[in-house]
Order: structure tokens, then sequence, then C-alpha cells
């Protein structure tokens, strides 16, 4: 009995089963282009469902161990999905709906920083790898950033950062080398100062030595001779320097060869080219009989 119960049983549950799919409506099918679709609330449901298929092939693809063959084929698959959501968006737009292209998320690499993917048709975005896919072999190398190659600065780019500072033009803005020069410049002037009270101390004491007659010590008149020497010997030799600058100033190119001007280059190019015409068609005899009629007759040209 238990056996034929459980037969019943288990043939009633496909029969009342089998009504129930019966009166249910025929599953829809989504339309195979976007512009099928007339309806605005129809092409939201459609765009959701392809969302949601994305949604599970995208946690999918998570999964390192499913292989290679696998993951390349589930990377397809999501991309075919994305292309088809992105004409169903088109879709609704067209129909007055929101625009959902302009907040769609960008591509990240392994870093999580976004990418721009280039798509070489034009239309819709680029090719896209998720989860494990960024790691397959030859793909890990599209998300690296190739290393940056030093550019070696040309002679024109060194010299287009080259100004006055570099030739030390605007030191005295800042004011710091006027602080640092001032003590060394004032002991320098007071240095100088004091050997020209010294020189003016000896050439005076030697004066009154000249006047007087005596009362110079030998050493003292030997310094002011040498001093007074020196100063004679380098005034003729800063005079010999400006009459040099001068005369090289002055000094102007001289033609020492006379040279013809215009009117005479002109005459003679104009006898050559008649000496060349006349060898070139008259013979050597009429030349000379051409010479002694210019000489009998006097007749310079």
């Amino acid at each position: 009995m238990a056996r034929n119960e459980e037969k019943a049983q288990s043939m009633l549950n496909r029969f009342i089963t089998l009504k129930a799919e019966e009166k249910k409506k025929p599953k829809e099918r989504r339309p195979y282009l976007a512009s099928e679709c007339r309806d605005l609330a129809e092409a939201s449901k459609w765009r959701q469902q392809i969302m949601g298929e994305i949604g599970r092939k995208v946690a999918e693809i998570q999964n390192e161990g499913l292989g290679e063959h696998r993951l390349r084929d589930l990377n397809d698959e999501i991309n075919k999905l994305i292309r088809e959501k992105v004409h169903w968006e088109r879709r609704i737009v067209e129909l007055g709906g929101p625009n959902y292209a302009k907040h769609a998320p960008k591509m990240t690499d392994l870093e999580g920083n976004i990418i721009d993917v280039p798509n070489p048709s034009g239309r819709g975005p680029g090719y896209r790898y998720f989860g494990a896919a960024k790691k397959l072999p030859g793909v890990r190398e599209l998300f690296e950033k190739p290393p940056e190659l030093r550019k070696r600065r040309t002679r024109y780019d060194i010299y287009k950062r080259i100004d006055a500072s570099y030739y030390g033009y605007r030191d005295d803005e800042d004011g710091v080398l006027e602080k640092v020069e001032a003590p060394a410049e004032e002991k320098m002037r007071a240095e100088a100062v004091a050997e020209w009270k010294r020189m003016e101390e000896i050439r005076k004491e030697a004066r009154r030595a000249v006047k007087s007659g005596g009362g110079v010590s030998v050493a003292k008149a030997k310094e002011v001779l040498f001093e007074e020497e020196e100063e004679v010997v380098e005034e003729e030799r800063q005079r010999e320097r400006e009459l040099q600058e001068r005369s090289e100033r002055e000094k102007e190119f001289v033609v020492h060869v006379p040279l013809p001007d215009d009117k005479e280059i002109e005459k003679m190019v104009l006898e050559k080219k008649k000496k060349e015409l006349l060898s070139k068609y008259a013979s050597d005899g009429l030349l000379e009989e051409q010479t002694e009629a210019k000489q009998m007759l006097n007749i310079q040209r």
C-alpha cells in the first residue's frame, strides 16, 4: 500500500506542477535588437536583466581556479553583455528615459587606478578585463605602465633656463652679498687709507729732508725713491695701453691696390666677351688684318 500511495503522490505532484505551468504565461525572450522595443518600461526591464547576468558572471570570474580557457570565455561573454547593455541604454535615451551611460563606472587596473580603454571601432566601450582575467598571461602587461625614459636635455633646453641670475647680475638684489662684503670692504678701505697716510708721511719727511739738506735715513729715502719710480713706470704702462687701444680703434682697412669701379668692370667683361666671339667666329688672319687697320687709322678701341 505504501508503495502505491507513494506512486500516486508522485503522479499527483507532477500533475499539479504541469497544471501550474500551463496557467503561467509563456516566458518572454529578450528582443535580439534593442530597436525592436517600443516601450520604455520594457527597455528598462531588459536592461536590468542584462545587468543581473553581468553581475553573476563577474562574480564567477573572480575564481582563479577556473582555468585560463574558462576565464577567457567568461570575459568574452561579459564584454558581449556590456555591449548589449550599451545598446539598450541608447534605446532608453531615445525613448525619453534617463542616460545611464553618463554615470557608468570606469575601468581600473590591478591597483585600482582608473584607466582609459580605447576602442578601435569608435562605438561603445572598449574591450575590458574582469577579475582573474586581469592576471592572465599577456593581459597583465597591458595594465603595467612602461618605464619612463629619461629624455636627454638638448642644448636649447639648457640655454632656455639660463637668465641674468646665472651670470650673477642679480646677486645684489637679495641683500645677502652686501652684508657679507660690507665688513671686508671696510677692512680693505681702512688698510688702503693707512697705507696712503704712511706713504704721505714718508714723502713729507723726504721733502723736508731735501729742503733742510739732511735728517732723513737712507732706508726711508730708498723706499720713497722706489715708490715714486714704481708710480712713474705704472703711469707709463697705462699711457702706452691707452695709446695702443686708441690706435686699434682708429685703425682702418687700407687698400694698397687700386680697385676698379663698376663701369670699368663692365667694360672689362664686354671686352672679354668680344674676344671670345672673335676667337670663335673669326680666323687669325682676319684678326691680324683688323689690328693693322686699327693701327693705321689710329683707332684705340
